[in-house]
């Protein structure tokens, strides 16, 4: 089975980096876990060297996803590149990947998938449910119906041809990263949400912010990127 390169963004997450790549442990099919960090100041560094297969440090003084998502990547020699949050967890991973690898043997011109994002049940809140489920179905219609990709940062798994073929992530997005990706993703193939191949996470931006306060940064960054070809805030702010 081709290996995939599992590339795992973080900053200042020393709480949940060593559950997040320990659970990659394990995973049986062939893969590698890349931390790449941009320049924590706590125990993130400490805590992932010993387990992750490669740590990328880049003290960047205005950290961005994209490009520590392209920072590791570089670093990966895998045919297949995913990428997923510092926080995600994935239930029975190794079924996962092996179902997410076998749709791509069965559709040649398949270059990327994502999934549902859901928060973690025992503090998923009713407004959780509804809007992540609106969200879910939206960037289902976008890739399954409409033929234009969209993804979620938490998981997104590629070929990693089609990565290198439109020259990975847009380094100018402080947000809406993962978004561009799938639709330039989708100019060089298929890309397809795939309602079984779901990953749950804390929501700690959700609970932070507040669905109000977060479905406007959302809408604003996309409605900026599909205009002015950048995002509406220009400094991404890790939440705690």
């Amino acid at each position: 089975m081709p290996k995939i390169s599992i590339v795992i963004p973080c900053l200042k997450e020393e709480g949940y980096i060593e559950g997040t790549v320990r659970q990659f442990e394990r995973l049986t099919i062939p893969h590698e876990v890349i931390v790449s960090d941009g320049g924590s100041t706590d125990r993130t560094v400490e805590l992932a060297t010993p387990i992750a297969d490669k740590v990328v440090v880049k003290h960047d003084p205005h950290p961005i996803p994209a490009r520590q998502r392209n920072d590791g990547a570089k670093e990966a020699r895998g045919e297949f590149l995913c990428f997923t949050d510092s926080s995600v967890r994935i239930p029975d991973i190794d079924a996962f990947f092996e179902r997410a690898m076998r749709k791509f043997v069965l559709d040649p011109k398949l270059v990327a998938i994502t999934g549902p994002q859901n928060i973690f049940p025992e503090i998923e809140t009713f407004a959780d449910k509804t809007f992540l489920g609106l969200q879910n179905q939206l960037i289902r219609f976008q890739n399954n119906f409409l033929g234009r990709g969209a993804g979620t940062g938490k998981f997104m798994l590629m070929r990693r041809s089609a990565f290198d073929k439109i020259n990975g992530f847009s380094e100018k997005l402080v947000a809406a990263e993962d978004l561009d990706l799938y639709a330039r993703l989708s100019k060089v193939g298929k890309t397809r949400y795939c309602p079984d191949q779901a990953i749950l996470y804390p929501g700690r931006r959700e609970h932070g912010l507040g669905w109000p306060k977060l479905l406007w940064i959302w809408t604003t960054n996309v409605i900026w990127v599909w205009i002015f070809g950048h995002t509406w805030v220009k400094e991404w702010r890790p939440v705690r």
